[in-house]
């Protein structure tokens, strides 16, 4: 669905463009459900995000079966005693933007972590209850608990005292598991808070301004988020980064189910965008690259949608940081290592 749908819409897109830009421009009030051509319009009047990764990060490392728990770690650097964390990369991080699911496994790596993963794809249940379909996103999480616990009784040599997420909603969620019961004394954090208690930062000069857009479910509960991106990314360095107000206008899926709505939402995103971006070439040269990071899936695809109009490009911080710290290679080459002796599978 995501392959061919977000085709249609660019194509659609491209199509439409001259009735697409003058409703963007001039986005038309919003009173009750408008006609199916005006929704039509509002549907596709900003384009899909595209070149996604043709594979999810499961299938590039080989870890889809569920019967099998992988645990990640770099055999010349960890052994079985070293600090394990379990990592839910949620739907987002996996299946539709799996470099971000890549990334967070690819930055343990690099600091030594084992990073223990959930048996096959897994939903957190977040959608299903925001919904409205609480008996199905129950199940949905009694299932997930009790093939936690599962997971802990098989692994419980590892000592795992961490659970880390790259996405707020999962992290939402997951509040509500009760991850101390499964994984003994453990807490549950943002990649992004994890990478910075272990004192990961830029040293180099990266020739990129930033901004940082926080996502309405924001997943970082135990520092300021600026403040955590802005150490990560070192500010001192890299420009004092800011926050760019307003939501993105994806919200999950209201841009799907209220496009006309989320039309609104993002005029006013796009002011802030273009403001943001001004503010920057105008410190540091009308020619510099501009990027407008995040720490949200449904915020990254939101936020891609405005390349065209404003210029700017949208990442998320850990892939920002993996491509720096790691190479711009860094995807191949840690599927490559992962894929040679990194990778242990236990049954469950």
């Amino acid at each position: 669905m995501i392959e061919w749908g977000y085709k249609a819409q660019r194509l659609a897109n491209d199509l439409l463009k001259k009735f697409a830009k003058a409703q963007t421009v001039k986005p038309p009030a919003t009173l009750g459900r408008p006609p199916v051509r005006e929704q039509v319009i509002h549907f596709i009047n900003k384009k899909m995000p595209g070149d996604l990764p043709k594979k999810t990060a499961r299938a590039l490392l080989d870890i889809e079966d569920s019967n099998y728990v992988p645990v990640i770690r770099n055999p010349n650097a960890t052994t079985t005693d070293s600090e394990a964390v379990f990592y839910f990369p949620g739907c987002g991080s996996e299946r539709l933007f799996s470099q971000v699911g890549l990334a967070t496994q690819a930055m343990l790596w690099h600091v030594g972590v084992q990073t223990v993963l959930p048996p096959g794809y897994l939903c957190c249940g977040y959608p299903q209850r925001g919904a409205g379909q609480f008996d199905k996103a129950e199940k949905i999480i009694t299932d997930n608990r009790v093939l936690f616990h599962r997971v802990a009784n098989t692994l419980n040599y590892l000592d795992i005292k961490t659970v880390v997420v790259s996405c707020g909603t999962c992290y939402d969620q997951l509040s509500g598991y009760e991850f101390d019961k499964i994984f003994p004394g453990c807490r549950i954090m943002d990649i992004h808070e994890f990478l910075m208690e272990k004192g990961v930062r830029l040293e180099s000069v990266t020739g990129v301004r930033y901004m940082y857009h926080d996502p309405c479910h924001s997943p970082m509960k135990q520092h300021q988020p600026l403040k955590v991106v802005n150490q990560l990314m070192n500010s001192e360095v890299n420009g004092k980064i800011s926050n760019n107000d307003r939501c993105c206008g994806e919200s999950g899926t209201l841009a799907v189910t209220r496009p006309d709505i989320s039309t609104q939402v993002r005029f006013r995103k796009e002011e802030e965008m273009r403001k943001g971006a001004q503010a920057l070439r105008d410190s540091a040269g009308q020619e510099s690259a501009v990027k407008i990071l995040t720490s949200c899936p449904s915020c990254l695809q939101g936020l891609n949608r405005y390349r065209e109009d404003v210029a700017v490009e949208a990442d998320y911080i850990v892939v920002e940081i993996a491509k720096h710290l790691l190479g711009e290679n860094w995807l191949p080459s840690y599927v490559e290592a992962a894929n040679h002796g990194g990778i242990e599978r236990v049954l469950v």
